[in-house]
């Protein structure tokens, strides 16, 4: 959850929520929410994680405007495996 609240409370403007599970043994991920509201954005990821369901995950990310993600450090992603889920 520290990273969550890193991202949720990070200056990057952009909040982004990742989802991420396993279909047919593939790991999919896609964004299901973007603001610029960092409040919006923590109550929709409390939304999200209130219902336990262990074959989703989900992650916060915070980003700037106008920017090729792939030439930051970590751009918005999530790497998954079943044992994720568990």
């Amino acid at each position: 959850m520290n990273m969550v609240e890193t991202a949720l409370t990070n200056e990057q403007p952009l909040k982004l929520i990742l989802k991420g599970w396993m279909e047919e043994g593939v790991g999919i991920v896609a964004v299901v929410y973007a603001t610029t509201d960092s409040n919006k954005a923590r109550n929709r990821f409390e939304e999200l994680t209130s219902v336990v369901n262990e074959d989703n995950y989900y992650m916060v990310y915070s980003v700037p405007f106008d920017t090729d993600l792939t030439q930051i450090g970590h751009y918005p992603s999530i790497a998954i495996s079943k044992e994720d889920f568990k």
